[in-house]
């Protein structure tokens, strides 16, 4: 008796529309596009080009959105200073930032703005329930945040200059090598380390190296503050100096563990933790057995013609065409 080969598991698409946005706003300004109205639009543009690529190179089974609420943000009222000291936006990009959302369901994308949450929180869903319905998700972003979501379903293609096909799709395996640090502690890694461009400082004197031993050497922080708690850290020393003898490289354990033990060093990690980790609880609202429903392709071609018809680029709009309707 023959037995028929398993399907491929399914493939949700999530794409953190801001990043795309801020991206193609520095990168298009200098065409200086405008829309048939009149209005700034190369971001806009841009973005929606990459959408396009990504769904043609992908050939997903359903697409989801994420957008930030700019309305509110439940982590800047945790921690009034986050994101303090970016630069102030261009007048240009937040005009287009504030339209993408009605751009992209214009065209009968599935788009999420969750309530004084972010586009990171989308992803962090969308990896969520692609392990629950048996399905891969990728995830497009240029946010590190969104590693923290890597696993053995769900993949993150980090942009970097040169686009869509010129960045990297990480996967567990190429983010060890490239942060020496399990896909499952990488947040845990985030959260000693820090992240400047949210204005979270890391746990004093760890860094990248320091978090990225104790990780690999220990297994997870729990295991590291419970060495601290019961036995002063020794378990803990004892692995880092055989590494390093390993290495041939100087002991480390003396330095990390007086940090570790430094008065707010272990509340400072665990605040990290809370507004570092995407919410996985969202409703994204994919019905995948519906046809029809939303974040399926294909869509209403006259639908998607007019929308995107509406940057005058006839390009764009075949190309639109041939990856939204078919």
């Amino acid at each position: 008796m023959t037995t028929s080969p398993p399907h491929d598991p399914k493939l949700l698409l999530c794409i953190d529309a801001p990043s795309l946005l801020h991206r193609n706003h520095h990168a298009r300004q200098g065409t200086a596009l405008r829309d048939r109205g009149g209005r700034p639009a190369w971001a806009l543009h841009g973005m929606v080009r990459q959408v396009l690529e990504a769904i043609e190179s992908f050939a997903p089974d359903a697409v989801v959105l994420g957008l930030d609420d700019k309305t509110s943000s439940l982590r800047a009222q945790q921690y009034p200073d986050y994101k303090a000291g970016r630069a102030e936006k261009d007048p240009d990009l937040v005009d287009q930032l504030g339209r993408a959302g009605a751009l992209l369901g214009a065209l009968g994308l599935l788009t999420i703005t969750p309530p004084g949450l972010e586009a990171d929180d989308v992803s962090a869903s969308a990896a969520a329930w692609a392990e629950r319905a048996g399905w891969r998700c990728v995830i497009i972003t240029s946010d590190r945040d969104a590693f923290s979501h890597i696993s053995e379903t769900t993949e993150v293609l980090r942009l970097i200059n040169g686009g869509m096909h010129a960045s990297p799709l990480l996967n567990p395996a190429r983010l060890h090598a490239m942060y020496g640090v399990a896909a499952e502690h990488y947040l845990e890694y985030a959260a000693l380390r820090g992240d400047a461009s949210d204005n979270l400082p890391g746990v004093d004197g760890i860094g990248e190296k320091g978090a990225a031993a104790l990780l690999a050497q220990v297994g997870s922080m729990h295991e590291v503050w419970a060495d601290l708690e019961h036995c002063d850290g020794a378990t803990v020393a004892a692995a880092l100096d055989d590494y390093c003898a390993e290495q041939g490289q100087r002991r480390i354990s003396a330095g990390l563990l007086k940090r570790l033990r430094e008065p707010g060093a272990r509340e400072r990690f665990e605040f990290n933790l809370t507004l570092m980790g995407g919410r996985a609880d969202l409703d994204l609202g994919l019905e995948p057995d519906t046809a029809g429903s939303p974040g399926l392709l294909p869509l209403d071609p006259d639908r998607v013609r007019r929308v995107v018809d509406h940057f005058g680029v006839e390009a764009t709009t075949e190309l639109a065409l041939r990856v939204l309707t078919r």
